[in-house]
């Protein structure tokens, strides 16, 4: 209870900007989550705190998780922009949603397959097969993780069990022996628990790399207010590339803007400078930019596996334009 409390009251003192989402003018914008706060959220607290939002003469309102993903509530237009990643993107745009992503805070995969450290039995991935895996029950995963097991030569033969955020504590007492997880946010929390992790990278074993995090736009919205999309989206950037650089600074952001929402506070500045380390910056070391080679490798993946469906339901029969599905005319210039 003590939690859900500090919670709730977490949620309202954002800087006092969660407000109603009924009623919007061009100024005010909304940003939808896509969970509790965690660093995956580091360079929207960072703006709210550091006043780069304000300093653009926009007023953000936060808009705290619920059980509408936020592909939704932008899509719909109850949100300006929110939280996303390059499948749930994938998948929306797919089947209809008018959103396009503006920005990759994650140049990478942040997640892995994750079995308890002293799980000799699982070396690599093809020791999957046979086991219990605990999911999410996200549309895609099973077809990737199948993929992973295949390229190390396994069958992808395994069995389910959806749990959402009880996976974790599943494969940590044992009752299912492997899941996913953020590297930097649960494989740290593991570590600090006494119920250290291995993980297997995607990447290592010839499976395409992908935006772990991006920002969804309203496609309408955006070219309705393209001066103040530009504004938000540059502001929303000067905050992930000091998250980038600056990581400590960051996660105190991060933190000051959360008031009592972590219980191991540690857990937020390790996790930043992870992600400033190893996950935010492109080739040159900026932060946001997006390519279509990278769109196009994991989303034709999608494709070509049959898991991407219409408004209607039905697969795909034809591949899309991935260059529609991201833009960076909204960042700032190199």
């Amino acid at each position: 209870m003590k939690k859900l409390l500090a919670l709730a009251a977490a949620v309202v003192s954002v800087t006092g900007l969660v407000a109603c989402s009924e009623s919007n003018d061009s100024d005010q914008i909304r940003f939808a989550l896509d969970w509790t706060p965690n660093t995956n959220h580091t360079g929207l607290y960072v703006a709210l705190q550091e006043g780069y939002f304000a300093d653009a003469g926009l007023d953000v309102n936060v808009l705290p998780y619920n059980n509408s993903s936020p592909d939704t509530l932008v899509d719909s237009g109850n949100a300006e922009f929110g939280i996303s990643t390059q499948s749930s993107t994938t998948f929306a745009k797919a089947a209809g949603a008018q959103i396009v992503s503006v920005l990759a805070p994650l140049q990478h995969w942040a997640t892995g397959i994750g079995v308890k450290g002293d799980r000799d039995d699982i070396p690599s991935p093809k020791a999957l097969d046979g086991k219990v895996y605990a999911g999410f029950g996200d549309t895609g995963e099973r077809a990737g993780l199948q993929q992973v097991i295949r390229n190390d030569g396994g069958a992808g033969d395994y069995e389910t069990v959806v749990l959402g955020t009880s996976a974790y504590e599943a494969v940590y007492s044992g009752t299912a022996d492997f899941t996913v997880s953020y590297l930097a946010w649960e494989g740290i929390e593991a570590e600090h628990s006494g119920t250290p992790m291995k993980y297997f990278d995607y990447t290592d074993y010839g499976f395409p790399d992908a935006y772990a995090i991006t920002i969804s736009g309203n496609e309408e919205w955006l070219k309705d207010n393209p001066e103040d999309a530009k504004k938000f989206v540059q502001a929303l950037q000067r905050g992930y590339q000091l998250a980038a650089d600056d990581p400590d600074r960051a996660a105190q952001d991060v933190v000051d803007a959360n008031p009592g929402v972590f219980t191991d506070e540690s857990l937020v500045f390790e996790s930043q400078r992870m992600l400033a380390d190893s996950y935010m910056k492109d080739a040159s070391g900026q932060v946001g930019t997006q390519t279509l080679d990278e769109w196009t490798e994991y989303s034709k993946f999608l494709y070509e596996n049959g898991v991407l469906v219409d408004e209607g339901g039905a697969p795909l029969t034809s591949e899309p334009d991935w260059s529609t599905y991201f833009t960076d005319e909204y960042l700032a210039d190199r």
